[in-house]
């Protein structure tokens, strides 16, 4: 019987690229969306798995779709939005949006799935980070600080689950050619080149090929960590 794995935000960049990878390594990818769902749909038949279609700022919609899948063994904390504005110009709705989305969204979805995996003493959450996360960002202090959130969540519940034979990991993406970051200009994006030292823009299968990784027996010694995939701009 294979594996199931729960991706939110499957139907994205990063979230594609982790879909696909998982589904390659042998598990079976529920590709979780919000709004892309015949996205997500064609995404699933390719790879064999299926589509849930629900808002991960809604915790009731959160634990009446994954209750709904049955036994989770992987979840992939993805689902993830921003905003590039001043602090003083961010709205209290889009401010609430962003740490409903990216925080206690990550947060029900864990806490949704948990009972079963303690209940089986098998389990792995992968939370998707940022580098701004580690160092914060100008202009995007409400993203900053919900990633942040996530690393601090993904410590303390790797300790509180260990005993139960569950690993909580996280991966820091740095800078990932997305359509998230397609916004920028060839100047701007020159000039953020020069700002990684391996002098080359992180892609989707980077960051896929780190939560698989995460997922996999390969790390089944390792737990709480922040992995950060940056190409060196944070260290």
């Amino acid at each position: 019987m294979k594996r199931i794995a729960a991706v939110t935000g499957g139907a994205g960049g990063i979230g594609e690229a982790v879909c696909r990878k998982l589904a390659e390594e042998g598990w079976e990818v529920i590709v979780c969306c919000r709004s892309s769902l015949e996205k997500a749909k064609a995404l699933a038949r390719e790879i064999g798995g299926r589509a849930l279609c629900f808002d991960i700022s809604d915790g009731q919609q959160i634990r009446s779709a994954l209750t709904s899948v049955g036994e989770i063994d992987l979840l992939v904390n993805n689902a993830g939005i921003s905003e590039i504005e001043t602090f003083d110009r961010i709205s209290p709705e889009k401010a609430a949006a962003i740490m409903n989305i990216n925080l206690i969204g990550a947060m029900t979805c864990a806490r949704t799935v948990l009972p079963g995996m303690i209940s089986r003493k098998y389990g792995c959450i992968i939370n998707i980070s940022s580098m701004w996360g580690q160092v914060g960002a100008s202009c995007e202090v409400d993203y900053s600080a919900s990633k942040a959130g996530l690393i601090g969540f993904t410590k303390a519940l790797a300790k509180e689950c260990a005993p139960s034979g569950i690993r909580v990991n996280c991966v820091s993406p740095g800078f990932i050619m997305t359509e998230m970051n397609s916004r920028f200009s060839e100047e701007d994006l020159e000039l953020i080149r020069e700002e990684i030292p391996l002098g080359i823009f992180g892609e989707p299968r980077h960051v896929a090929d780190a939560v698989t990784f995460l997922a996999s027996d390969k790390a089944e010694y390792i737990t709480g960590q922040v992995l950060a995939v940056n190409g060196g701009m944070v260290i």
